[in-house]
């Protein structure tokens, strides 16, 4: 298991700046940088891998299923264009959202949980795939709480239905913690994720899950540490897999805050025997 984060910069460091940050803060595994030309991929190949740093995945955020044709086609391009990335850098996956067909690209809307919208998602992911035909990499869609996949199962129906070698699974718990139930019994939600998915497992995502106390629901998300989620669990769960798989911290205002949710779960991993890589 590797641990890894962004690097807060104001601009795209060089490869040899980019890696002596992620060995600063004793990380393991990378996001991939904003680079599409193949020779700066192969620069920022070779730095990682000579300080055996894994690039766990290269984002391809956008919206392959807005109802504006124009950034739809935009968006497809621009997923394509990441998977190419991702195979040259060797990465572990490619990750995006489904997409959604509100107005906010990751938002929700009652079109997203149809029958109708999987049967689009599963038509943009092939033809994703299929376009780059990936042999060293994998295309990986986050979980979301209202737009698919939304839970374990609905995931498992994606792999079946897109039945493509090179989709796999991307993880992030948090995301579908999305009642008092599941907040409460999140052990055993991580438990069913690694359970039905562990297989299909390319990279995770490191957040906190906190319940508000006003009405009605608020479900808040936070710096590990700070929250609830079974992180005993999660990395337990974890260290079964290959010993590369990525857990990468995200979603933080500050390197400060990084270093203390890298410390949170370093200390955690500590306390159960777990050993990061």
């Amino acid at each position: 298991m590797r641990l890894g984060g962004p690097i807060l910069a104001r601009e795209t460091l060089d490869p040899e700046r980019w890696i002596a940050a992620h060995v600063e803060r004793g990380y393991t595994a990378a996001y991939f940088p904003d680079v599409d030309e193949a020779a700066q991929i192969e620069d920022y190949v070779r730095a990682a891998a000579a300080a055996n740093i894994v690039i766990a995945e290269a984002g391809a955020w956008s919206n392959p299923l807005s109802q504006d044709p124009e950034v739809r086609e935009q968006a497809i391009r621009y997923c394509k264009k990441k998977l190419e990335t991702a195979e040259l850098a060797g990465a572990r996956c490619c990750v995006n959202i489904a997409g959604s067909l509100g107005e906010q690209w990751d938002g929700h809307d009652p079109a997203n949980l149809t029958d109708e919208t999987f049967e689009l998602i599963v038509d943009t992911v092939r033809g994703i795939i299929d376009h780059v035909k990936p042999e060293r990499t994998y295309y990986t869609l986050e979980m979301m709480p209202w737009m698919y996949p939304d839970t374990v199962d609905s995931y498992l129906q994606l792999i079946k239905a897109i039945d493509r070698s090179a989709f796999a699974v991307h993880l992030d718990p948090v995301n579908i913690v999305t009642s008092p139930q599941l907040f409460y019994r999140n052990g055993a939600l991580i438990e069913e994720c690694f359970t039905k998915l562990g297989p299909y497992i390319r990279s995770c995502h490191a957040k906190d899950i906190v319940l508000g106390s006003s009405m009605v629901v608020h479900l808040d998300e936070t710096r590990p540490g700070l929250g609830k989620l079974d992180y005993a669990q999660y990395l337990r769960q974890l260290v079964k897999l290959d010993r590369d798989v990525p857990l990468m911290l995200e979603h933080l205002d500050s390197d400060s805050e990084y270093r203390l949710a890298a410390d949170y779960i370093r200390a955690t991993a500590s306390s159960i025997g777990v050993k990061l890589g």
